[in-house]
């Protein structure tokens, strides 16, 4: 059973998604919050498996709470967003999300999202979140490269450069003639070395350190 806190400063919102999440049988929704004070208080509460967040909230928006939430518990943040709140989604992966979602989505890509980073996973599949990253990335600044980097192994900047584009660990086996098995050590093992969470940060640092750049394949 995955258990999940719901947080949207918008009752309306917040009861039409608990209704869809609830009406899953390996879903429950533990707790709602209205602002980013209560999900805090919610997800040390409740220990859920993942965090629907909400950007814009009072007392404590969605960032602030995403990376307060991220810092003290192993519950993973989704992030609700719309297309213009482009510098939030970054922000919000900076503070540690595992993804972020639409506000426009339909209801089973909400129930498929939930599942996919429950399980550990990132939400870096559709294009558009290479997108709004590369979009994001192409007005900031170059960051000076990550000092982990240069530990990684030839075959490990291979494997973060397709992480990067937003393949799957089949799809980077494929890509790079390995097995699934050799993929998934790699990204361990470069998540591990870069002392990241989870595939969106690896994603973030490929992107600021130039190792990917928004001008190309994505």
């Amino acid at each position: 059973m995955l258990n999940v806190v719901v947080a949207d400063d918008q009752a309306l919102v917040r009861d039409g998604l608990c209704m869809i999440l609830s009406s899953q049988p390996d879903i429950t929704v533990v707790a709602e919050a209205a602002d980013g004070v209560e999900a805090v208080d919610a997800a040390r509460t409740h220990h859920p498996d993942v965090v629907l967040m909400d950007v814009r909230m009072p007392n404590l928006d969605g960032i602030g709470a995403t990376r307060e939430i991220c810092a003290a518990t192993a519950a993973r943040v989704l992030v609700l967003t719309t297309f213009d709140l482009d510098e939030y989604v970054y922000d919000a992966l900076r503070a540690g999300a595992s993804g972020f979602l639409l506000k426009d989505m339909h209801r089973t890509e909400l129930v498929a999202a939930v599942r996919t980073v429950a399980a550990g996973e990132s939400l870096l599949a559709p294009a558009v979140t290479r997108r709004l990253i590369a979009d994001v990335l192409r007005h900031r600044s170059a960051a000076p490269p990550s000092p982990g980097l240069s530990t990684l192994t030839p075959r490990e900047i291979d494997t973060l450069r397709q992480v990067a584009r937003g393949l799957s660990n089949a799809e980077i086996a494929a890509e790079l003639f390995v097995t699934e098995h050799t993929v998934k050590t790699h990204v361990s093992s470069v998540l591990a070395k870069l002392g990241l969470r989870d595939r969106v940060q690896a994603v973030v640092v490929a992107y600021e350190s130039g190792l990917v750049r928004p001008a190309g394949p994505i």
